[in-house]
């Protein structure tokens, strides 16, 4: 058994949640009262920055104010970074300039200089610069009033402060970087949800269309050829307007259900396009004046959502472009479930390339359409491939295997 960090067992967790949901500006008013109590505990003292080293005087009113000017005003370090930086700095700089006791509460000095990198966002370079001239200053009074610093000392402390600022710039860009990361990451999904949504609308709605626009050219034809089977003719349109509402319905349920709620509905999950549907497609070419042949071979196991639709989009275009494309042509759709994988294949009759006739048989999915290259896409995804492509004796296919593990039941 792993052990669990301490900070993640529930008797710490709940204050841990409680700080993390807390607004930036308790957050730095605690850490301005917790620093300012710090600052008066005496042996913490010297773990205060110390510049002058000059002779120290008395603690009194003056160096209790000065202490308090360098710890209270942390409490708007986020939001008034401009501010903080310059009170923090001249009461750090005058505490030192006149040899006050050293307190804890020098270290706000280095956390005013990390939120000013982290946190200013107009006129850092101005503020930088005017930190440095002040620290130039500074030294230049305490080598007068005799501090025993040399050069080297005051620039290593200047190195030490300059290191705060650009951790606090670092820690800006490394934010900003994150946020535009995740922008992206925001786009690219948007994008990759929009191009599913057009694929799922096409594949349902370009199936149904071109169906209901067959049979009832077809009710026409029967309507002056033999008016006792026009019913049959509407009939069909009218089926397949109700197929084209169903699954309409069921993918508008899917684009707004979210998380487990998709799943766990069973009436949506009831008309799910999956692979036991085929037969469906198949009648319903059939009803359209297609000549469609279904076989269907090995055993069928329950698969995942994605590779089930996939399949079924799969046979679904293709038998929409024969019905465009290649109309009152023999069809043949094949279904061969695998141990591993799922293989799907329909081919459709037509003129061999080089006959006279071979112009009208055109390739299901005009260039550029949404058809197959949609299809090539969804199948990739799962890892599967795709070809398509005029055969050699005429006509077209489209076979597709779509690797799969069946779900345990």
């Amino acid at each position: 058994m792993v052990p669990q960090a301490p900070w993640r067992t529930p008797l710490l967790r709940a204050p841990l949640d409680w700080w993390e949901e807390r607004d930036a500006s308790v957050k730095d008013g605690v850490l301005a009262l917790v620093l300012t109590l710090l600052a008066f505990v005496p042996t913490l003292s010297n773990i205060g920055a110390q510049l002058g080293d000059l002779p120290e005087r008395p603690a009194d009113a003056l160096s209790v104010g000065l202490t308090l000017a360098q710890t209270l005003p942390l409490a708007v370090r986020r939001q008034r970074p401009a501010l903080c930086l310059p009170v923090v700095g001249a009461a750090f700089a005058v505490h030192q300039a006149l040899g006050c006791p050293t307190t804890f509460g020098s270290v706000g000095l280095y956390l005013a200089l990390y939120s000013a990198g982290a946190h200013q966002v107009s006129y850092r370079r101005t503020l930088a610069t005017a930190a440095s001239a002040g620290y130039v200053v500074l030294a230049l009074v305490l080598h007068s009033l005799g501090s025993p610093q040399r050069f080297g000392d005051y620039l290593a402390f200047y190195l030490s402060l300059a290191v705060f600022w650009l951790a606090g710039s670092a820690m800006r860009r490394w934010r900003a970087q994150e946020a535009e990361r995740r922008r992206l990451a925001a786009e690219v999904a948007t994008a990759a949800e929009r191009a599913r949504i057009a694929r799922e609308l096409h594949d349902v709605v370009t199936h149904h269309v071109t169906a209901m626009v067959v049979q009832a050219d077809a009710a026409q034809f029967l309507l002056t050829s033999a008016p006792e089977r026009a019913g049959e003719g509407l009939a069909a349109v009218s089926d397949t307007g109700r197929r084209a509402l169903t699954e309409l319905r069921h993918l508008l349920g899917v684009l707004e259900a979210t998380g487990e709620s998709a799943a766990a509905d069973p009436a949506r999950a009831d008309r799910a396009p999956t692979l036991g549907k085929v037969g469906d497609l198949v009648e319903q070419a059939r009803l359209s004046g297609q000549p469609v042949d279904f076989t269907e071979h090995g055993v069928r196991r329950p698969r995942t959502v994605d590779v089930e639709l996939a399949a079924y989009r799969v046979v679904q275009e293709t038998l929409t472009n024969a019905m465009k494309y290649a109309a009152g042509q023999r069809t043949v759709v094949l279904v061969r479930h695998g141990q591993e994988h799922v293989e799907t294949e329909v081919t459709t009759d037509g003129p061999a390339p080089s006959s006279p006739a071979a112009p009208a048989a055109r390739t299901p999915g005009p260039a550029g359409g949404r058809g197959l290259s949609g299809l090539r896409e969804r199948v990739r995804i799962l890892d599967g491939e795709l070809v398509a492509g005029p055969r050699p004796d005429g006509g077209f296919s489209v076979r597709a295997v779509i690797p799969s593990a069946p779900v345990q039941e």
